[in-house]
């Protein structure tokens, strides 16, 4: 509520002259303004299963803190999804993205994210462009929207360098060990705007991800946390991949989990692009030609449902 609509009212009910009517009418329009900006208008959206609730903080203002996104997520009492996705302006590129897990952490990339935040802006009439420049905390991204429906993006070179990811070790290698538990892992380490440790597995639909997943993702030598990736082969064009996100657990998808993996693939010689990653949720095609090159991924972005929430 405004603290001026509230002293307002005080005065009103300190000052004889002033009918009690006239200060519940104050006190109506108070209550009915903060009910108002508690309200947020959101689109419910998923790329190959990876949900988001996106919404639009341009015409929007409000705050959340990281126990009202948990709620949000919450998928018996809130809106339920993966990941939440802000709309805001920026002053270097046509808009900013913004993106949140379901535990109230932010992060820098979400790659299924990036193709529903393009299908929402050019759906929401926010802009007429079938492609933009897109500010995230980890650069500039350029999705464009396919004739076909499907939505491109650019999601910019792969980065090595242990800092960079960040990741503990001395230098940069294609793969490394990792001690998990009583497990010794061959993983490939690399940051898509995110952190991601790639690790080859014989059949994704019996390997340990949720008990894996979950120790890796806090494994020490990840300063920031990773997603964990489980990469099975199924030719030199087609991977299976399941991912363990940071600050979500498993997904039905993750975006820049599949470029990742991809990159993994190819530098360990084991891949050649373009590569079809199927994940539980749907498909993504990636194509990247190494060394400083960006990585494209093409896949689906839809709309499901819209709303009216009144923040917890």
């Amino acid at each position: 509520m405004e603290i001026r609509s509230t002293s307002n009212c005080l005065f009103y009910l300190t000052n004889p002259t002033i009918s009690i009517k006239i200060c519940n009418k104050v006190l109506s329009i108070c209550a009915s303004n903060y009910n108002k900006q508690m309200n947020l208008k959101f689109t419910k959206m998923q790329g190959i299963g990876n949900d988001f609730m996106v919404i639009d903080a341009i015409n929007q203002s409000f705050h959340l803190t990281p126990q009202q996104i948990q709620t949000l997520a919450h998928r018996q009492f809130g809106v339920g999804f993966d990941q939440l996705l802000l709309v805001e302006t920026s002053t270097i590129a046509d808009f900013k993205y913004r993106i949140f897990n379901a535990d109230g952490s932010e992060v820098a990339q979400c790659g299924n994210g990036a193709r529903c935040f393009a299908r929402f802006v050019y759906d929401q009439q926010l802009t007429n462009k079938r492609e933009i420049s897109v500010e995230t905390a980890s650069g500039i991204i350029t999705p464009k929207l396919e004739e076909n429906g499907l939505v491109t993006v650019n999601m910019g070179a792969p980065r090595f360098a242990p800092d960079d990811i960040p990741f503990i070790a001395d230098a940069v290698a294609t793969s490394y060990s990792l001690d998990v538990g009583n497990h010794q892992l061959e993983i490939a380490v690399l940051s898509m705007g995110n952190p991601h440790a790639v690790q080859i597995v014989d059949d994704v639909d019996t390997a340990p991800v949720t008990a894996l997943g979950s120790q890796i993702e806090l494994h020490p030598r990840f300063p920031e946390r990773v997603n964990a990736g489980f990469m099975q082969i199924i030719d030199e064009h087609h991977i299976k991949l399941r991912v363990f996100e940071r600050g979500s657990g498993e997904t039905l998808a993750c975006g820049t989990g599949a470029c990742a993996a991809v990159v993994a693939g190819i530098r360990l010689g084991r891949l050649q692009s373009p590569v079809k990653v199927s994940a539980r949720g749907g498909e993504l095609h990636v194509a990247w030609q190494g060394n400083a090159a960006p990585v494209m991924m093409t896949g689906p972005a839809v709309s499901v449902f819209t709303g009216t929430v009144t923040l917890p």
